[in-house]
């Protein structure tokens, strides 16, 4: 079993153009119902004078709208496979006016692990023009590889290093909080035991990810896990961000693992 660079790069370039699309959309219907983040009250916060009038025009509701359905389009294209150079440059630095739109992160984790995917679609770009274009790719796949192991390997040691979760209490207070909080008084997820079952297993699981690179049927294993994971997330806090932000970089992980 193994994955190849070609298959590899169009399945990293669909999935990262497909969780594009989706935030797109989500920033789109968030600018119609949003009454809480108002550019208004943000741009108090850039002192240059210069740049705040910049982005006083840049943030404009109709052109932020065009610039998000521009967002919209290219993300398309990228699943299409018609993005170059060009649109990686464009998407990143969207990327980056999204993120001090919203001073730092919309929604999390997600938002980085876009940004690192968007940082390595335009590696392989970049560097296509002075090497190889197949190597570039291989660059480009390792550090968002690299960027998407470290997030589940730090995720999981800083949940060892946590009394709340080696013991499974924060697991349910997670739980109450979700978008079906809180939990029943039966659920199961009450239990001590199946807490800390459950927690523990989430912290070998992430803490051990980096061991995926030794075989790609581990990482497929692992990758699989994660799927399942950010699919729960979802359902339980309804982050669907994170399922396809993160499911973005598998490809990248079943390549790097087959080399």
């Amino acid at each position: 079993m193994s994955l190849d660079l070609p298959l590899a790069i169009r399945a990293f370039e669909v999935l990262l153009g497909w969780s594009l699309l989706l935030q797109s959309a989500e920033y789109l219907r968030v600018q119609r119902i949003d009454r809480v983040g108002d550019w208004r009250i943000q741009r108090a916060e850039v002192p240059n004078a210069w740049v705040r009038q910049w982005l006083d025009f840049t943030y404009k509701p109709t052109l932020y709208s065009i610039l998000l359905w521009l967002r919209g389009t290219l993300a398309l294209a990228l699943m299409l496979g018609h993005a170059g150079l060009g649109s990686a440059v464009v998407l990143f630095v969207m990327a980056l006016l999204i993120l001090l739109r919203w001073r730092g992160a919309f929604n999390g984790g997600s938002d980085f692990m876009t940004l690192v995917g968007l940082t390595g679609l335009l590696l392989a770009h970049v560097l296509g023009l002075f090497t190889d274009p197949a190597e570039a790719w291989r660059i480009a796949l390792w550090y968002v590889t690299v960027q998407s192991l470290s997030s589940y390997f730090v995720s999981g040691w800083v949940k060892l290093m946590r009394p709340e979760w080696r013991s499974g209490q924060a697991l349910t207070v997670f739980l109450d909080n979700g978008v079906y909080g809180p939990l029943s008084a039966q659920s199961i997820y009450r239990w001590p035991h199946v807490a800390k079952l459950c927690s523990w297993s989430f912290i070998l699981w992430e803490g051990l990810f980096p061991l995926a690179l030794l075989d790609v049927r581990l990482a497929a294993l692992f990758c699989a896990i994660a799927t399942v994971f950010h699919f729960l997330v979802f359902w339980f806090f309804g982050l669907n961000r994170f399922f396809w932000a993160w499911l973005s970089t598998f490809p990248a992980i079943l390549y790097c693992a087959s080399v």
